[in-house]
């Protein structure tokens, strides 16, 4: 099957017995690189997290202004090099929805808030509405690095795994129900899920409240395996590779690189 040959081979992606957790932190990566100069440059223009003596909502807060910022300055492309600094995508003003979930992260890391990633395995079919004529190159199985921010104080009562507030719930808890202008999340046409995020939820565990009329926030159905937390992306990826194996990126990139998302 050409999918599974565009993956990396000898990578065993399996959920690991009794998970994998880690701390996060806020030190720099080579993909986080949130000591470069256009980084620092982009969290000036955000503004800062919070004031002394603020408490979690202020974060949270900012973390969304953060997450509007790279939704109007970063366009959205197919690139499939995973690992790219978040300086690079920064100066090539595009990047994929994993590229632009590091630029936020690296953001946050810079703001002091401590970031980690929860190691996803998603079915390839899930992109089949994105691709409808590329199927057959869709690799079977595709790695999502989906962050996730230690705010302290935050309750426990709206985010389950508080103090650690995941992505999905940057813009509303699990239990609050959401999507109901304009549905669901249904990977196809211009938005991603990164934009998705801030009106629809996005749930890889079957947990969120969906609408009555519109369960498609509930994505529980293509998650294949659940790796665990790790300290960072880059750890996530050096054990597992990206989703595509190094050759099938250097063929890629280029022209998925340019495209924007939807065409």
């Amino acid at each position: 099957m050409v999918s599974t040959l565009l993956t990396p081979c000898g990578r065993a992606r399996q959920a690991v017995a009794g998970g994998h957790d880690a701390c996060g932190g806020t030190e720099p990566t080579r993909i986080l690189d949130r000591g470069h100069p256009r980084v620092r440059s982009v969290v000036r223009s955000i503004g800062r997290a919070d004031r002394e003596g603020e408490g979690p909502a202020a974060k949270v807060a900012a973390l969304r202004r953060a997450h509007r910022w790279i939704s109007a300055e970063v366009r959205p492309v197919y690139s499939v090099q995973e690992a790219r600094p978040v300086s690079q995508v920064l100066r090539l003003g595009r990047g994929s929805c994993s590229q632009r979930m590091a630029v936020l992260e690296a953001v946050a890391r810079a703001w002091g808030v401590p970031s980690r990633v929860r190691g996803l395995v998603v079915d390839g079919t899930f992109w089949y509405p994105r691709f409808p004529r590329m199927r057959r190159l869709i690799p079977d199985q595709v790695v999502l690095a989906w962050p996730e921010f230690r705010i302290e104080g935050l309750s426990r009562d709206d985010h389950t795994a508080a103090p650690w507030l995941p992505v999905s719930e940057l813009f509303g808890g699990a239990r609050e129900p959401r999507g109901r202008i304009g549905g669901g999340f249904t990977n196809a046409g211009p938005e991603t899920l990164f934009e998705a995020l801030s009106r629809t939820s996005v749930d890889w565990d079957g947990v969120a409240v969906c609408p009555a009329s519109d369960g498609s926030c509930d994505l529980s159905a293509y998650l294949l395996a659940d790796l665990g937390r790790f300290d960072s992306r880059d750890e996530l990826f050096a054990r597992y590779g990206q989703t595509l194996c190094g050759p099938a990126r250097l063929l890629a990139e280029p022209v998925l690189g340019r495209r924007a998302a939807g065409l």
